[in-house]
């Protein structure tokens, strides 16, 4: 019965180091895929910075970024811990382990608070960006404008129509809305209101939300998953740990100076 007992035991922790491996080789993968995301939101929300004025939307951004980077830390430390079976080692794994998991619930916490807020402040800051509308390129308004009517395929803030309120079309006097308004399929369009089948007849807020939404999205749920795997790394961890610390056989071995 007790020799049973001693090899479920020697099974249970052996499968439970076997994952835990496993796992550290996870959150390496997991460490560039975070960072990756990380980047991605600040590349796409610099096309779009235009159209919100709060810059800490991008505190979640930073924080899974600087999490990555723990967490490429956190599968070394992991690694040689598990194999080696260091107490101080494991215990270490598991407190970081810990303390990324909090900021993990933080960032999706954070994620959904500035989600809510994005419709409020691309509705506060998106007139302002087509009142500054002036049509040169170097202008940062003008690039933000035209790449965002491109990119999404839409024409004004609710429909092409919005353009005429602008100060560039009072100014231009030639009843056009941009080329950027422009469908693709649209080999001749000038931007002419008299030819409206030629413009995206959906707006850019809804659109322009609906983005920064998404994007805000893939942080919130890459920070979900990989917060469940390192509640399964924590657990796996501790087994090894209360193993080690219970059963004599997985004492340090003074002859030969390794674990048994």
């Amino acid at each position: 019965m007790g020799a049973g007992a001693g090899a479920m035991g020697q099974c249970g922790i052996t499968s439970s180091k076997t994952v835990l491996v496993f796992l550290n080789l996870i959150f390496w993968a997991a460490a560039g895929i975070l960072c990756y995301v990380g980047a991605y939101v600040f590349i796409t929300y610099d096309d779009y910075d235009h159209f919100f004025e709060d810059v800490y939307t991008l505190i979640p951004a930073v924080v899974i970024i600087a999490v990555g980077t723990l967490l490429f830390i956190i599968g070394l430390i992991g690694c040689c811990a598990t194999i080696r079976e260091s107490r101080c080692g494991l215990a270490t794994f598991v407190i970081i382990l810990l303390l990324v998991f909090i900021t993990e619930v933080v960032v999706v916490v954070l994620g959904y608070i500035y989600r809510a807020k994005v419709e409020d402040e691309v509705d506060h800051s998106i007139q302002k960006v087509y009142d500054a509308y002036s049509g040169t390129n170097p202008d940062a308004a003008t690039r933000a404008i035209d790449y965002v009517q491109r990119q999404l395929r839409c024409c004004g803030i609710h429909n092409y129509s919005d353009w005429e309120n602008t100060k560039w079309f009072k100014e231009t006097k030639n009843n056009s809305v941009p080329l950027s308004c422009c469908k693709a399929t649209s080999t001749n369009c000038t931007g002419s209101l008299t030819h409206p089948m030629d413009l995206y007849s959906e707006g850019c807020e809804a659109l322009v939300v609906k983005k920064l939404q998404e994007i805000m999205m893939y942080v919130i749920w890459a920070a979900l998953a990989f917060a469940a795997i390192q509640l399964l790394g924590m657990l796996c961890a501790c087994v090894v740990l209360c193993r080690r610390s219970r059963d004599p056989a997985y004492e340090l071995l003074i002859t030969g100076g390794t674990y048994a």
